[in-house]
């Protein structure tokens, strides 16, 4: 087995199939393993490139491999399903894996270290305690409307509530029991979340790339350390433009015969990362309305939201790949080298300007004509088209 030079691997919870080629395509090793038997397998082999799925339990198996003195590639699943010639089974797959992995044009994941999962792990019990938390309030204002009581939108009125429901003589003593147990409930939720932000506030402080990621305008602590924790690899975007399409945030292309083409939102990539940074350009442009700022007259708040975060995810990019820190007041000199960063630091400012500037006006009437060209090309069905013409400014 000297003359392999790739292997594709297919994981599974105790099954493993191994696809390996030699140097002119031709299938050398096709194998089914144990778990208890493949990492000893492939010690016995010498070092060579292995390719993987990234799914669960791949970043495990590209360390373990990694140990053993192989190279090892993570391919996205959608990726290499592509190269599926026909039927599905584990030889295939592995197959497939190997055919991908030899491609010129293919994208790889980087692998993340045991404690960037472990930090990961702790973003997703925040996620979950959030999504218990907001279940059980709207379950709670749900039951109570039947009984005839409201309460005004937030966090901080759940309480209140319950204490008028525990208070109230019209409400049956069983139902009183059922929301007291609902009471306690929210509160033991609410104590574990605050336990985990504090070992994730923890984590920010220890960490210096969320911490610079944290100055920048529309990213708070857990942004930052959504950033540092879920991008493990940022040189392996070319551009911040790429890291935005990357995260979902840039339109669809749909562009044929010369004629370009663009559509809604993509929504693309990792959910949490992009709806961190959409929820705080939207803290960003509340902050506008209430007169603490200037925003252009045209554009509605949402759009706005979108936009800005298309414009933050490429300063955090740069910040992460270049190790600067972020300067309210300009670009560094660094990045001035870089006419297109240079001038995504500087529109990322128009918001949060006291006062109008050149910069300001000449980006509005840009994204206004580019909005206008839009309109005249498409039929006015809804608001996608205006969308795509402000986030592509």
């Amino acid at each position: 087995m000297n003359d392999i030079i790739r292997i594709g691997v297919d994981t599974s919870k105790s099954v493993f199939q191994l696809h390996g080629v030699d140097a002119a395509e031709r299938p050398v090793l096709r194998k089914k393993l144990r778990r208890r038997d493949l990492l000893a397998f492939l010690a016995k082999m010498p070092a060579t490139r292995i390719g993987i799925e990234a799914c669960g339990g791949a970043h495990h198996w590209a360390r373990e491999f990694r140990a053993l003195g192989h190279e090892v590639m993570l391919l996205p699943p959608q990726y290499a399903k592509q190269y599926v010639m026909r039927g599905k089974n584990d030889a295939a797959d592995a197959e497939a894996i190997c055919e991908a992995m030899s491609r010129p044009r293919m994208r790889f994941v980087p692998a993340k270290s045991a404690e960037q999962q472990a930090a990961q792990m702790l973003i997703g019990m925040r996620d979950r305690l959030v999504g218990n938390r907001t279940q059980l309030s709207n379950a709670i204002r749900g039951y109570a409307a039947e009984f005839g009581l409201v309460a005004a939108k937030g966090l901080d009125k759940i309480e209140p509530l319950l204490e008028r429901i525990a208070n109230d003589r019209t409400v049956p003593e069983l139902a009183k029991q059922l929301f007291a147990a609902h009471g306690i409930e929210y509160a033991q939720l609410k104590q574990k979340l605050r336990a985990i932000e504090a070992k994730l506030m923890a984590w920010h402080r220890d960490n210096a790339l969320s911490r610079r990621l944290a100055e920048v305008p529309a990213i708070g602590p857990i942004g930052a350390c959504r950033l540092a924790i879920k991008v493990a690899n940022p040189h392996g975007f070319r551009s911040g433009r790429d890291f935005a399409a990357w995260l979902g945030l840039t339109p669809k292309d749909h562009s044929t015969a010369g004629k370009r083409r663009l559509g809604v939102i993509t929504r693309a990539g990792d959910e949490s990362l992009r709806q961190g940074l959409v929820v705080g350009a939207m803290a960003v442009v509340q902050q506008v309305r209430k007169g603490r700022g200037r925003a252009s007259p045209w554009l509605p708040p949402k759009l706005a939201a979108v936009a800005l975060a298309n414009k933050t995810a490429r300063v955090a990019w740069k910040l992460m790949v270049s190790g600067e820190r972020y300067r309210p007041g300009g670009p560094s000199a660094a990045s001035l080298a870089d006419r297109q960063d240079s001038a995504v630091l500087a529109s990322s400012r128009p918001l949060r300007a006291a006062s109008g500037g050149g910069l300001t006006a000449s980006l509005d009437e840009a994204c206004a004509r580019r909005l206008q060209r839009s309109r005249r090309r498409t039929k006015p069905r809804s608001g996608s088209n205006r969308e795509s013409a402000m986030s592509s400014c």
